[in-house]
């Protein structure tokens, strides 16, 4: 079962939960489940070694009122870590179902009642030394495990975040494909955010090769001008975000916001109206401050306000129209 500690602010009525690795925890590793302690691979593992895999972040959400966890938009996500494996020629062979109910068991034999995070990874599994990523005469196979943790807000919802433009540029896709969740390209996110946050930001925008804004460093962005909701279109060198697509549907059916889908200079992103992150892991996360200048009036925006809150009943099973994104863990 996971440790977690939770505390309960009555007057605000949030769940804050303090994140920590429960070596006790069950995991799935070398098709069955470990715990989690024992789930460990070689030194000489290839995806160690080269950082040849790739991974997934999906969310549960604990609903107290129902006792129920809530995995968000699991289905798609694993169609997304499909769709990374044929990036880097590894060979999962398990069907998006099996990998869905092998959560589902997972999350069951855990018993979570908080926030939690999943993360599969598949990579390289070969004990050899050489980049290549063939599997010749099985001396590469592909390996899969699936690990889960409690997990908080991976950005500061409270306030608005001040954030930078990073020097460093995002990779192209004819580098590191950036709309797959490929381990290795992570050096990339982690360089920008590391910067960032050493220079006293709270996160980070990065820019294309040709100078404009792809993404966050590890989600996608939304600016609104005019009334009108833009993000940047998935040949900016972004990951095909699966929290983006949600957020481009919800803002067309309860707002009737459209959503233009272009390219976006970095100069715009200083006169904006607003400008919010999203992702599994930020959510949805509005910024307020860009390069030391206020985004709009320097606070929260009403469209990304109203975007937070839908977002936050939807997944967390509370918005019935959208029930159908929200797998329960758990038989009533």
């Amino acid at each position: 079962m996971q440790k977690q500690t939770i505390t309960i602010d009555k007057t605000e009525k949030k769940m804050t939960v303090k994140e920590g690795t429960d070596l006790d925890s069950i995991a799935y590793f070398n098709e069955k489940f470990v715990l989690l302690r024992d789930a460990q691979i070689n030194i000489m593992t290839h995806a160690f070694q080269y950082g040849t895999g790739v991974f997934e972040g999906i969310r549960g959400y604990w609903n107290e009122e129902e006792k129920q966890m809530y995995i968000f938009r699991m289905k798609e996500h694993y169609v997304r870590l499909k769709n990374s494996c044929k990036l880097i020629r590894l060979e999962l062979t398990k069907s998006v179902d099996e990998l869905c109910n092998i959560t589902i068991e997972l999350m069951q034999k855990n018993k979570p009642t908080c926030d939690m995070y999943i993360r599969p990874n598949v990579y390289k599994a070969g004990i050899n030394v050489g980049p290549s990523l063939l599997n010749k005469n099985g001396s590469n196979p592909t390996g899969f495990s699936l690990c889960t943790m409690p997990m908080g807000e991976y950005l500061d919802l409270e306030k608005g975040l001040h954030v930078s433009v990073s020097s460093w540029t995002r990779v192209e896709d004819n580098a590191i494909p950036p709309r797959g969740k490929i381990q290795g390209s992570y050096v990339n996110t982690a360089l920008a955010k590391t910067d960032a946050i050493l220079s006293g930001f709270d996160d980070t925008i990065v820019l294309s090769s040709c100078g404009h804004v792809s993404e966050g460093s590890a989600m996608n962005i939304f600016m609104v001008r005019d009334g009108k909701l833009i993000t940047t279109p998935v040949h900016s060198n972004i990951l095909e975000g699966v929290t983006r697509t949600t957020i481009i549907e919800l803002a067309k059916k309860e707002f009737d916001l459209e959503t233009e889908v272009r390219q976006i200079d970095r100069s715009e992103l200083y006169v904006c109206d607003e400008v919010f992150f999203c992702g599994t892991g930020a959510q949805v996360s509005p910024a307020t401050m860009i390069d030391h200048r206020p985004v709009g009036n320097g606070k929260t925006g009403p469209i990304s306000k109203k975007l937070q809150e839908l977002y936050f009943n939807v997944v967390r099973g509370r918005n019935h129209c959208y029930k159908e994104w929200c797998m329960p863990v758990f038989k009533n």
